[in-house]
């Protein structure tokens, strides 16, 4: 037998929940063509595994790596994990699908704190369009979802109104053609503008033609509000029958696991992911504007908060670490009450002065208040819940990132695997491998099977550790040092190979 990738000697963890089992790994091409004993194999590649697992590549069901999966630091910081596969287009807002200017403008400069701007476009594109730019170009592989609010922007523009019959038929043609030009869902942000906007009527209606794809939203409440964000999620999943996946589920297990469960029990096919920390990240003016000023209308917001006086909720200041403030740089990593207090302001005026000079560009990490034992309790409970993915919800844009983008699969597969037993070896490869390709219709991925497609991690899983903290987030992780992208070595010994085999994974 002669294959060009040979993995010897590892513990394979197939994705089916089995017990890993002692075994070779034969890749020819893309492809994985045996797996067993393979005394006597050949390749032109070998990989010596003893002592490891060999495992499907990690699925982040929830990253904004929209602008940065082209980025070496990006990728390695996915790799170094296991992740082979970002889910895109997250929170309803990304650059495709646009028709105007004005609308790639408005995605692209509303979500610069999240997803940065595209290195290579600078004007409208059509799903089709994005999908093209992400083969070839990066180690690891897309997938992309159909963003509400940008999708809403191209249509009505900043109008904070329910839709009109004619600009509801708009929406829905839009999400036919990019789900026809490859998308694999329909994403929504519901406490971002202009998405807060629509009704579940309308989100309804556009989730329609989605068929077994699903419907993944960032809910209108989490925490103490889960109840109002979950009875409109199964709401919109009873009038459109679609599926249902829920980004970043996080606060209170005992509340919201129930919601779960008895949706389920309804027969509503809802699925989460979440992340392993106790705090946030996203746009500062998300965390701090308040609810009238315009956040989908910038030339407007902006002459608001120069000239209205603005009652600023005080208490969040303390939770408020500022991840990125381009022109003030020295900010990011401070506390906003450190910085203001740096600036010789208080925190509301600089909060005001930061967002003007940025243009509502700046982004924060956000202390949660269920910070502290009970916050980690749910949190484990929640990785633990059979319709549990993973999702990092990375955000790698500023100075002073969350070090989730870094460290969040390795922290479930160390910390949670290894340090607390929330999970198994074997239902963390279902967890973030072959649940997350069912869920997003990804053919072919998420098992280590002969015929399916050669996305392979080798993983240390006594060493496998996060590394990135809040006070030092950009550190890449440990325990996982060689990974194949299609069949191609992209990290090998730790280090990236410079390999792009990666690709937009169309359902």
């Amino acid at each position: 037998m002669s294959f060009d990738v040979l993995i010897r000697d590892g513990w394979v963890l197939d994705g089916t929940g089995a017990p890993a089992f002692l075994a070779d790994v034969g890749i020819t091409g893309s492809e994985i063509t045996a797996v067993g004993r393979l005394t006597g194999a050949e390749a032109a590649t070998v990989i010596d595994a003893s002592g490891r697992h060999v495992m499907p590549g990690l699925i982040d069901c929830h990253v904004h790596g929209d602008a940065l999966v082209f980025d070496s630091e990006v990728q390695l910081a996915a790799l170094r994990q296991g992740v082979t596969t970002f889910v895109l287009g997250q929170d309803g807002l990304s650059f495709a699908p646009t028709s105007t200017p004005e609308a790639f403008a408005y995605a692209t400069r509303y979500f610069a704190a999240v997803n940065g701007a595209h290195p290579h476009a600078d004007g409208p594109l059509s799903v089709a369009e994005l999908l093209a730019g992400y083969d070839g170009a990066s180690a690891l592989n897309t997938v992309y979802l159909l963003p509400h609010g940008t999708i809403r922007y191209d249509v009505m523009g900043a109008a904070e109104r329910a839709a009109s019959a004619d600009e509801l038929a708009a929406m829905l043609a839009r999400v036919e053609r990019g789900l026809s030009e490859g998308a694999a869902g329909f994403s929504t942000g519901l406490e971002y503008a202009p998405g807060r906007y629509a009704d579940a009527a309308e989100l309804a209606a556009l989730c329609a033609p989605l068929g077994a794809l699903p419907y993944v939203t960032h809910m209108r409440g989490y925490g103490a509000n889960a109840t109002t964000g979950m009875t409109e999620v199964t709401d919109i999943a009873r009038r459109s029958g679609a599926a249902v996946h829920v980004s970043h589920y996080h606060g209170p297990a005992a509340t919201l696991l129930p919601m779960v469960d008895r949706a389920r029990d309804e027969g509503l096919d809802v699925t989460f992911d979440t992340y392993p920390y106790l705090r946030g990240s996203t746009i500062l003016a998300m965390v701090a504007l308040p609810s009238w000023i315009p956040a989908a209308d910038t030339d407007r917001a902006l002459s608001l908060l120069e000239s209205e006086r603005i009652e600023w909720d005080e208490t969040i200041w303390p939770r408020i670490t500022l991840s990125h403030v381009p022109g003030a740089e020295w900010a990011e990593g401070l506390t906003l009450p450190e910085a203001a207090e740096r600036a010789g302001a208080e925190p509301g005026e600089f909060c005001r002065a930061i967002l003007v000079a940025t243009r509502l560009e700046a982004g924060c990490v956000m202390a949660r208040p269920d910070e502290g034992p009970e916050g980690e309790e749910s949190v484990r409970a929640i990785l633990r819940h059979p319709a549990h993915t993973g999702g990092s919800d990375g955000i790698y844009v500023g100075g002073h990132p969350h070090p989730r983008g870094y460290g969040a699969f390795a922290r479930m597969l160390g910390h949670h695997v290894r340090d607390t037993g929330d999970l198994t070896l074997e239902q963390a490869a279902v967890h973030l491998a072959s649940h997350p390709a069912r869920r997003f219709g990804l053919a072919g991925r998420g098992l280590i099977r002969a015929g399916q497609v050669a996305d392979v991690v080798v993983l240390d899983a006594a060493r496998v550790q996060d590394l990135a903290t809040y006070a030092d987030p950009r550190v890449p992780a440990a325990g996982v040092d060689d990974v194949l992208v299609s069949g191609v070595a992209v990290l090998a010994g730790g280090t990236l190979t410079g390999a792009t085999p990666g690709r937009a994974i169309r359902p």
